[in-house]
């Protein structure tokens, strides 16, 4: 399908109630235009990292009794899976799309982001847009924008991704459900594309150069 933005409706999945009927509208309605996004960027995600990014839409298959509050679609350099590899993500709750990179806590790279992160921050301050925003909870739509934290917050950051073994880091974009973005299919897309631009240098310090 060739991909059109999103409705109102498709945000309002997430306001049913009950695991199997919101599931069923989910992947109806919802999971078609997260392959279809996959699709379209898997090629310039290839192009832009260097090696293959395959794509993983969200099966949400390990719930049994509580509905998703958000789903998406990762990209990552592995067939199989991608939660243990730093990889980028478009998705949704509610009340917002998110355009994100991440290294969620089942990914041994975090020591090696955190490493780089630590002795580039200035650099990573600086190139990002101020309106990205730093999260270390994904499960969670909150998190705060760059131009709104210290150093301090980075190194908090850092510190947990070297300490906790659970801990985990995103970084990326908010796009309202009312932003008319959200409904352009085209527009949309070209978006994702700038954002994960920004986001690559961070892709590549989460690996190890040795």
């Amino acid at each position: 399908m060739t991909f059109s933005g999103f409705t109102a409706k498709d945000f309002d999945v997430f306001e049913i109630p009950g695991l199997e009927p919101r599931m069923e509208v989910l992947i109806q309605q919802v999971r078609p235009k997260l392959e279809a996004i996959g699709e379209e960027l898997a090629p310039f995600l290839t192009d832009l990292c260097g090696e293959p990014m395959h794509v993983h839409v969200a099966k949400h298959a390990r719930r049994k009794v509580n509905p998703p509050k958000d789903t998406w679609v990762a990209w990552a350099a592995n067939k199989r899976g991608y939660k243990a590899l730093p990889h980028f993500e478009v998705g949704m709750f509610a009340s917002h799309l998110f355009v994100i990179f991440a290294i969620i806590y089942e990914s041994p790279n975090k020591a090696t982001f955190a490493q780089a992160l630590e002795a580039n921050l200035s650099d990573v301050r600086s190139n990002l847009p101020d309106h990205f925003y730093w999260s270390m909870d994904h499960m969670a739509p909150e998190g705060t924008e760059q131009q709104h934290m210290a150093n301090e917050d980075f190194q908090t950051i850092i510190h947990k991704l070297q300490q906790v073994k659970k801990a985990e880091v995103m970084c990326g974009i908010r796009i309202d459900r009312e932003d008319p973005l959200a409904s352009d299919g085209a527009a949309l897309l070209q978006a994702v594309r700038s954002t994960f631009e920004h986001l690559l240098p961070l892709y590549r310090m989460s690996f190890s150069k040795e």
